[in-house]
């Protein structure tokens, strides 16, 4: 897993070891806003700005999610990279299952960073937002980059689903600090984990917020009562992946998600919402993360488990829409 040093990528970083074996997620460094009114200096507009994201990265998931959801297929355009990534990391090798990338000609995502600054060191990651007018990165940080797509391009196409009400923001802001925390990196937390008590720590921490998500689905249909919020569809990338990648291939193996009645029902609900299924692609999931050699050097794709995203879910049961 390389990096960018001063614009130039390196196989590996200069030093990759961290205090107690435990995994740190370095914070994304682009982080500017798209606005309504363009007071910030990139203003929503149809067709200015374009997506570089990884079916298997549950961050750039998100995104995905958020420009089906607020209806702004036609406002934004998207790049898929390949299944895995590759010794320059991420890359658009139309052999590999990407789509190529039609806006700087870029052969691998680092080119993308660098065409914006062409000094810049660090971790290039998915997702990104390209601003064409500007020729930049708007943002590489998911968490703002669903904010952006909530609200900015409500003038300009987008439809009026918020997804963060007023009313709900600080219950939706202690869920999502809790579920990242622990779930969402925690369960990067275990895979990446160097020590046997830096492991053991996230991989408590996962499994207590999961039996904690149960107990709360079992009486509400959704996260926050009974609608559908940022919260449930920040959760949801990590659910869908768990037991076709974090359970095996990062050591997450406590119980599966589908021995959980209420959140395993619940995944199945989000999954056959209209247009999500339509964001993701199984085999992109499972190649990407058992294509991680740093914890599967073998690089063996297992052929199961076996699952039925389409079974019934029956959680209109505890009302809500």
């Amino acid at each position: 897993m390389g990096m960018l040093v001063n614009g130039v990528w390196q196989d590996e970083p200069p030093d990759a070891d961290t205090p107690g074996g435990r995994f740190e997620r370095p914070p994304s460094q682009f982080r500017h806003w798209i606005t309504a009114d363009g007071a910030s200096g990139f203003k929503a507009e149809p067709g200015r700005y374009h997506l570089c994201v990884a079916y298997v990265c549950p961050w750039a998931h998100r995104t995905l999610i958020w420009r089906t959801l607020k209806g702004l297929e036609g406002l934004i355009g998207v790049s898929i990279t390949a299944r895995a990534m590759g010794p320059q990391g991420w890359h658009f090798d139309t052999a590999e299952g990407a789509s190529g990338e039609p806006i700087l000609g870029a052969q691998y995502l680092h080119q993308v960073y660098t065409a914006a600054d062409p000094h810049f060191t660090g971790r290039v990651t998915v997702p990104v937002l390209w601003d064409k007018q500007r020729r930049t990165v708007v943002s590489n940080e998911s968490s703002e980059i669903i904010r952006m797509f909530n609200t900015a391009f409500d003038g300009c196409g987008a439809n009026d689903l918020d997804l963060y009400p007023e009313p709900l923001r600080a219950e939706i802001d202690a869920l999502n600090e809790r579920i990242y925390r622990c779930v969402n990196n925690g369960v990067y937390r275990c895979g990446f984990a160097t020590s046997q008590h830096a492991y053991e720590d996230a991989f408590d921490a996962l499994f207590e917020t999961l039996d904690f998500l149960e107990a709360r689905l079992a009486r509400q249909r959704y996260l926050v009562g009974d609608r559908l919020t940022e919260a449930d569809w920040r959760l949801f990338p990590t659910l869908l992946r768990f037991d076709l990648a974090y359970h095996g291939n990062f050591k997450c193996n406590a119980r599966m998600l589908h021995e959980y009645p209420n959140l395993w029902a619940y995944t199945r609900e989000l999954y056959q919402h209209p247009g999500i299924a339509g964001t993701l692609d199984i085999d992109h999931i499972k190649r990407g993360y058992y294509g991680i050699a740093r914890v599967n050097p073998t690089g063996i794709v297992p052929k199961g488990p076996d699952i039925d995203f389409e079974a019934p879910h029956d959680r209109a049961r505890l009302g809500g829409a």
